[in-house]
């Protein structure tokens, strides 16, 4: 395994420790160890099947591991310590959450209007009233580059796939999140619309917040056009664990191995709907 540690002195937002998710008799993941440093921009990639939703859930705590741990920052504590999520009840994990964001393969956006979609969390904050609220909404449809007044006001059946992306990752930011989680984000988008979204997602990751402090984007993406946008950091599952860690250069510059296999397969992979959506199942890509 090629590997790339995070620079000791940067905080780790996430970090998996021997992780494992096991559905059954079958293995999706095994003995796992993965650290995200704050700032980083990593793709999570690999073959359909192989386990990069399942540890996008563990990280972001909506699967509990069948071994191992996820620990993540609490922003909302003194010094931000890492906390393991499975030490926590809803409430904990809710407190956690309020600084991440999460951008759903299909999008996730309920029945209502534009600005609904985006406000949604910000009402549950008391302290916020509802011109607060408007404001960070309108920002936030102008930081994904809507126009504002067109779209706050539309239905979610009245967008167009590129349109509802934009919409998902503008809600994702209304929160002004440290860390964003992206699933198959320009998946069954056409290279136009894939092309926006790769650039969308390359700006809001070097967007600081409010505070300054960077952003961190955490992708699963079967999308080798997005890899060469974003040079991200790299991050290959195979065989139930990480076969290569690395820069996007090196992992790129392999000629044999399952990474030089993958990229020879990528197109094709990204042309298609991932398995999970085709089947159902609770474990898929």
């Amino acid at each position: 395994m090629v590997a790339s540690k995070p620079n000791a002195r940067v905080p780790i937002e996430l970090c998996a420790e021997g992780l494992a998710k096991r559905f059954g008799s079958e293995v999706v993941l095994e003995n796992l160890d993965l650290e995200v440093a704050s700032g980083e921009l990593i793709a999570i990639v690999g073959a359909s099947g192989c386990g990069k939703t399942v540890l996008l859930h563990l990280l972001i705590g909506l699967h509990q591991p069948s071994a191992g741990r996820v620990l993540a920052r609490h922003h909302g504590w003194p010094e931000a310590p890492l906390v393991d999520l499975s030490t926590l009840d809803e409430t904990g994990l809710e407190d956690i959450r309020l600084s991440w964001s999460v951008v759903f393969q299909h999008n996730a956006l309920f029945a209502g209007s534009v600005y609904d979609n985006c406000a949604i969390w910000l009402r549950e904050h008391p302290h916020l009233d509802e011109a607060i609220i408007r404001t960070r909404v309108r920002e936030a449809l102008a930081d994904v580059g809507l126009d504002v007044d067109e779209v706050i006001e539309k239905e979610r059946g009245q967008l167009s796939g590129g349109m509802a992306k934009r919409v998902a990752v503008a809600r994702a930011l209304v929160p002004d999140p440290m860390v964003i989680f992206y699933d198959e984000p320009t998946t069954g988008l056409d290279p136009m619309f894939g092309a926006q979204i790769q650039e969308l997602i390359w700006s809001t990751h070097h967007r600081p917040r409010q505070d300054g402090q960077l952003r961190t984007s955490v992708i699963v993406s079967h999308d080798r056009e997005l890899l060469r946008r974003l040079h991200p950091r790299v991050v290959m599952l195979h065989e139930a664990g990480i076969c290569f860690d690395g820069p996007y250069d090196a992992f790129c510059a392999l000629e044999e191995g399952p990474p030089h296999d993958y990229m020879l397969q990528m197109p094709g992979l990204h042309a298609r709907p991932p398995r999970e959506a085709l089947r159902a199942a609770p474990h898929g890509a």
